[in-house]
This record gives structure tokens, sequence and C-alpha cells, in this order.
């Protein structure tokens, strides 16, 4: 703020530098003329007649010698001296002058102050009231109706209605088909609101689309615009927002009133959570500007008529959050669920950002789609970006199915790291990850694996990767039952065959700890805890993510809830322990094959897990010395 204030006045603060630096050198000089003596010694130089001239000012003398004297503290004589007359006064020194028969200059009391000395004695003040008044006009200028060109932008707000519509159809968001058809019904009441008008029907005036992170919500906003033919504007919710208070709702006003001039329009706000939470949360500060801004916006949407035309869009991923009178009829009244894709949408989707893209001709994409389950939208162009890229440090002319692999691996797992590993560490990770891979290869109900690695990975020693066979929507209990064998088959492993238990199992043991809780306190899979909700926390409809933590039930309740996820595990791990023993020899075998190539796909897995090989390292059980628990990072069993 002060520098934007120096800026602006850069001249004034010039001038009165200038001015201040004139005036201290002018007074500095003036009081450095005459060098000040005691006034015994002045006299004394006055009875031997060694003044030429005195001026008497006030209390003040000051005399010029007619040859220089020595003064105290300097090592060079003085001629021009001063000094003052006591208080009591000095009956003798008038007549003192006047017996030295020399001139004697008296100068009034009034004008022994400089024209100088009395501007600045009063320069603060003139500072003081100067920057009063200038703070007057320019809050006059604010609250009055003459609101200064600097100040009118600032309230605008930062996104503008564009006029040309966005190049972006329909046929540029794939994957996405039924939030397409629900969005697409806007079109025939935006290009022909009249049909609707006569028959008195009221298309809705919001729509909020709702899903994941990376799931396409700005795109299809964009797309509706584009496919429309009608101004649009992007905007996103936190830059309704400042420091200062009304300043949001001032810019709600202004964007609105730009959208009502250029109807039919779309308006489209981005992250509507960030407005648009439920009030009455906080108190003062910034909440209420916050609140301010949200009724803002209520207030726009609920003023629409019909033949306005203009339709809002807002986008979130935390629809939980949002204040129930955004949602009710007549504000965003119709709700559209964006999901992640499933394997022909990301095909679909793969096809369009590959568009430019040169591909190897054996390439098919749909073996790509059916590697990347989970994935969003937004991941698969990263992907197919990330794949191109390492075909272009290849120095290659197409992008080929290697690099889709490789990427995807730095996508899901990191990029991958160099340690330096002891033989014991590396032989206890081997034993590890062919324990997960193992059970899941083993059990029936867990998902295939994909591809096993004890090359460390972001923020992973090794991984097994398992891709499912089929996109899943519920999740049996055989399934997650299963699922937990997978995750507890690891540490199994190493105590089997090397007698001890490390630090390797920590995630495991994390995500296996959290998936029975979810088991028993939030889908009713435990016998001795029955269909009751006892969750400890509100989640994330889309990321499962804690907001808050707090607890609803009785200790006797949450004790009851350990003890079931107690019970689920260690029947896990029994399980675990069965499928190990069952297949010692083929989990060595392939604990030794892991040491030696240190990734395996999935033909390589099936091969020496349904036939053993021949050429496959011979570790025998406990045959690896006794390990101490390792500090690093535990290794992860990841399923995207």
């Amino acid at each position: 703020m002060f520098s934007k204030l120096i800026k602006r006045n850069a001249v004034v603060f010039l001038i009165l530098f200038v001015l201040f630096n004139i005036g201290l050198t002018q007074q500095r000089s003036a009081s450095g003329q005459f060098t000040l003596i005691p006034y015994s010694q002045l006299k004394a130089q006055i009875s031997t007649g060694g003044f030429q001239s005195v001026t008497l000012k006030g209390d003040e003398i000051q005399g010029t010698l007619g040859k220089p004297i020595q003064v105290a503290g300097l090592s060079t004589g003085v001629v021009r001296v001063k000094s003052y007359v006591p208080l009591s006064g000095d009956d003798s020194l008038l007549g003192l002058l006047e017996a030295q028969n020399m001139v004697i200059n008296v100068v009034p009391l009034s004008e022994t102050k400089s024209a100088w000395s009395i501007f600045f004695s009063i320069l603060p003040f003139l500072l003081i009231v100067s920057f009063y008044f200038w703070m007057l006009r320019r809050a006059g200028g604010l609250l009055g109706g003459g609101m200064d060109k600097r100040v009118s932008q600032f309230l605008k707000p930062k996104s503008e209605i564009n006029d040309t519509p966005p190049s972006i159809t329909f046929d540029d968001v794939a994957g996405q088909e039924n939030a397409k058809h629900d969005v697409s019904e806007l079109l025939d009441y935006i290009r022909n609101p009249q049909d609707y008008q006569k028959l008195g029907a009221s298309v809705p005036t919001g729509v909020l689309l709702m899903g994941p992170p990376g799931t396409g919500k700005t795109l299809l906003a964009r797309a509706l615009a584009g496919e429309a033919g009608v101004p649009f504007c992007s905007i996103s919710a936190s830059e309704f927002i400042e420091m200062y208070v009304g300043v949001g709702a001032a810019r709600v006003r202004a964007l609105f009133n730009q959208a009502k001039a250029k109807a039919p329009s779309i308006i489209f706000i981005d992250e509507i959570d960030a407005v648009g939470r439920v009030r009455g949360t906080g108190l003062g500060g910034g909440n209420d500007e916050r609140e301010q801004t949200l009724n803002q916006i209520l207030s726009e949407m609920d003023g629409f008529s019909g033949h306005q035309a203009v339709i809002v869009i807002a986008a979130t991923n935390r629809p939980d959050v949002l204040d129930p009178a955004l949602l009710r009829p007549g504000r965003f009244d119709r709700h559209v669920m964006l999901e992640l894709p499933d394997l022909p949408a990301r095909e679909a989707i793969l096809k369009v950002h590959t568009r430019d893209v040169p591909l190897c001709e054996d390439i098919n994409l749909e073996d790509v789609a059916r590697e990347t389950p989970g994935f969003s939208g937004a991941d698969l162009k990263n992907l197919v970006n990330e794949a191109a890229m390492n075909a272009a440090r290849s120095k290659a002319e197409v992008v080929g199915i290697d690099d889709f692999k490789q990427m995807r691996d730095k996508v899901v797992l990191g990029s991958a790291r160099k340690l330096i590993m002891q033989p014991e560490e590396k032989h206890r990770l081997a034993i590890h990850e062919a324990g997960h891979t193992a059970a899941a290869y083993y059990l029936e109900n867990a998902d295939p694996v994909y591809k096993v690695s004890i090359i460390p990975r972001g923020r992973a020693l090794g991984a097994t990767q398992q891709l499912p066979e089929n996109e899943r929507y519920t999740l049996p209990l055989p399934y997650l039952q299963d699922r937990l064998v997978v995750m507890l088959a690891g540490r199994v492993a190493e105590k089997e065959f090397t007698n001890t238990i490390s630090s390797g199992a920590d995630d495991d043991i994390k995500q296996a700890t959290s998936l029975a809780r979810a088991m028993v306190t939030r889908w009713g899979m435990s016998d001795d805890v029955g269909p009751v909700d006892l969750r400890e926390s509100d989640e994330n409809p889309f990321l499962g993510r804690d907001i808050a933590k707090s607890r609803s039930h009785s200790e006797e309740s949450a004790a009851t809830v350990d003890r079931a996820v107690k019970a689920i595990l260690l029947a896990a791990e029994q399980s675990a322990y069965e499928v190990i023993r069952r297949h010692q020899t083929r989990v060595i075998e392939l604990a030794g094959a892991l040491e030696e190539h240190e990734t395996l796909d999935k033909d390589a897995i099936a091969t020496l897990l349904d036939e053993g090989s021949a050429v496959a390292a011979k570790i025998k059980p406990n045959a690896a010395p006794a390990l101490t628990m390792l500090p690093s990072k535990s290794n992860v069993n990841i399923e995207k």
C-alpha cells in the first residue's frame, strides 16, 4: 500500500525532500558560522579590545575578533565567536562595550528566527493536515458517486463475458455421455426460448456439475457454450473474494449485469465451494465477506426471468459442504454427476488426446485404456503428454506402447530412484513382493496381477500392481477379504522365509486397517457390530479424505469396533499364511527371479507360479541371515 502511495506521489515527495534538505543545510551553515565560547572568555576579550564588532540578538552575543584565539577542544584558532548573557543579566557588559569604542549591532528579538526555522517548525503540521485532506479526497471518491477509474476497475470481475463463443464442442468431450445428455437439453432452450415460454415451462437457470477432480467439468461447460454459440464467461469463485468488505458482492453484480446485457449467455463458476459453503460456520473476518458474496449470488440467481436466458453452471468436487440455499429449486436445481471413465470411456478419451500425436502402427489404445483403471480424463491427457515427451527424448519418430507403459508406471508409482541397496535388504524386499504377488495370483476373488517390481519408485521400495478385469461399482465381501489377504501376504512371507519381520509392511498394515475398519463401521460386514454406522469422521464423497474427526458413539461401541477390526485382520493374516505355505516353492522361485530381473510382467509371473522355472534361484527358507528392522519407507501394494 505504501509503495503504491510513494509511486503515485513521487514528485511531491521529491520536492518536500529537497526543501527539507535545503532548509537543514542553511540552518546548519547559519549556526555553524560562530563558535560557542564561555561567557567569561568572551568578556575578557572585550576588555582587552580583541573584538572589531559585536551583535546583540536577544540573550545571544556574536562577535568578530581581530585575530584568531584558541578555544578548548579545537586544534585551530577561531575569529567568529558567540556566547549567551546570564539569565540575571549583566549591567557592566554594555558599559564595557561602549568603553572599547567598537561597532555594536542590535537585532530585535522578533527577527532572531529565520524564515527557514519558522517554516520547518510548522512543516510537520502542514504535512499531517495535507495527508488528512488527501485521505478525505480519496475516501470521497470511493464513497461518493465519482469513483475514479482505478476503483471501478478494481470492483470489476477479473473475468468478463467473452462475445466469441469457445471453439470446443461436445465432440471434444469424450467419456461422459450421461453428463453430456443432461447438459445438452439446455441447448434447445438457449436457441429457442420462446417455444418453452409459450407453454409456461421454465428451464433450470442453474446447473451444478459434480465429480472428482479431472473428470471434465470445465471442459463440459465450455463445450455447452461452444455448441450453443453464445457468449461465455469462466471464472473461479475465489476471484470474487478480496480483503475489502463488499468487493465480492460488487463483482458478482457486475458479472451478472454483463451476462444479462448479452443474453442468451452462459456463466461458469468453477470451484463454487470456495464461496458456497454452509453459512454460519465462522465469526467475522473473511467468513463475513464470503457469506456476503454467496448472498449476492443467491439474490442474482433468484432474480432471473425467463426472457433473460442466462444459464449459470457451477462445478465442485465437494457438494457435501455447499449451502442448502444453493441447491434448492430456482438456483442450482439440476445436478449433473461426472464419474471416473470406464474402459470404453477411457479409450474414447485417449483417441481424443492422441489426434495430433503420431502413434506406432501396432499400438492398441484399448490395451492402454485397460491398463489405466481409475484414471480421470486429466490423468489420461497427462499420460499421453508424458508418453510423447518420452518418445521425443528418445529421438523417436512415433510414440510406441513402451512409452505408454513406462509413463504409466511413472504416473502411478513415481519416478524410479537410484538406491544402493544391501543384498540382505534386496532379498527381503523380493520375498515381501513375492508374497503379495503369490496371494493375488492364487486367490480366486483377487484382482489379476499386472506387474511386480522391486525397483524403488516414488516413496515405495517396491510394488505389486493389480488390474481389475471388469469395472467395479460395488465391493462384495469375498473380494474385500481376499484383498486384505493380499495386503498382509508380504509381511507373512517375510516372517515365513526370514523368521523376522521389518518396517516394510508399514503401509500394508495402514491400508489393511483402514479397509477393515470401513468394513465394520460403514458397510456392516461384522456380525459382532451389525448394520450400524459407526464411522468416526465425515468424508469427501469423491476423494474419501477425512475433513473433521468426530465420534458420535459410545466408548463401548468403539471397543467393539476395535475387536471386530482386529478379528478381521487376524483372519486375513491366517489365510495369507495358508496361501504362502501351500505354494512355498513357487514363492521362493518368484523371489529369486525378482532378485535377478527386478521387474516381472504378468506373463513371467504366470510362468513362475504355474510351472516354476528351472533357472530360478533356489532360495531355501530361512537361508538368508536374520535382519533387523529396516528404517526405510514401506513397500506398497498399489491398486490404481
